[in-house]
C-alpha cells in the first residue's frame, strides 16, 4: 500500500465511525489514580468471611462462609474473587470489579456469580467519612419473578483489616429491608 492508499483507509473509517456516533477519544497517557481510586486499593488482599442471609421471604436467616482474594488492575480497579458455599446452592464463586470514574464522580462496577445469570451494574459514592461506599443497582426480584426492583450493597470499613458488607432491597412500601449482612477479614 502506498502513503496514500493508507491515509485515505483511515480518513474513511475516521467518517464512518464519527457518521455513526460511536467515536471515542483515544486516551494516549495512562489515566492517573484519584483518591478514590487509592481508597479501592484497601480492599486489596487476602480476607476471610462470614456471614448470613434471608434467602427466601418468610424463613430464617441462613449462614455462609468464604474467602476472598483481591487484586488491582493497574491502580484504578480493583478485581475480588470469592469462593464459597451458598446455602441452597453449594460452592459458588463470585467475581466483583470496583473502578471510579473521575469524569461522573461516580463509583462503578460489576458483580457476577456462578450460580446466577444476572450481572450486577453498580453505581456508587463515598460518604464524607471514607468508611461507607454505597452502591446502588438493579436486579431480578426474590418476590415476584420477571420483575426488577432496586438494590444497594453497603461496604464499610471498621478498621484496614475488617469490612462489612450489607445487602438491601427496595421493598414494595419504598423502604429498604436488609437481607445479608457479610463480615471480611484480612488474612494475617
Amino acid at each position: 500500500m502506498s502513503t496514500t492508499q493508507t491515509k485515505t483507509e483511515a480518513g474513511s473509517r475516521k467518517k464512518r465511525t464519527e457518521g455513526a456516533g460511536t467515536a471515542q477519544p483515544e486516551q494516549s497517557v495512562p489515566a492517573e489514580p484519584q483518591a478514590e481510586h487509592e481508597w479501592l486499593q484497601k480492599l486489596v488482599g487476602e480476607w476471610t468471611s462470614e456471614g448470613e442471609g434471608v434467602m427466601e421471604p418468610d424463613k430464617p436467616p441462613v449462614e455462609f462462609h468464604g474467602t476472598e482474594r483481591v487484586r488491582s488492575l493497574g491502580g484504578l480497579w480493583i478485581v475480588a474473587e470469592g469462593q464459597g458455599d451458598m446455602p441452597g446452592c453449594g460452592p459458588a464463586t463470585t467475581i466483583l470489579t470496583l473502578g471510579y470514574d473521575p469524569q461522573n464522580k461516580r463509583f462503578v462496577g460489576t458483580f457476577i456469580a456462578s450460580m446466577m445469570t444476572h450481572m450486577w451494574l453498580y453505581d456508587g459514592r463515598l460518604d464524607a467519612s471514607e468508611k461507607v461506599l454505597t452502591l446502588d443497582t438493579e436486579g431480578p426480584s426474590m418476590t415476584a419473578e420477571g420483575k426488577m426492583v432496586p438494590y444497594r450493597d453497603v461496604i464499610e470499613f471498621k478498621d484496614d483489616d475488617h469490612r462489612v458488607l450489607t445487602s438491601h432491597v427496595l421493598g414494595d412500601d419504598g423502604q429498604w429491608r436488609q437481607f445479608m449482612t457479610a463480615h471480611y477479614h484480612r488474612k494475617r
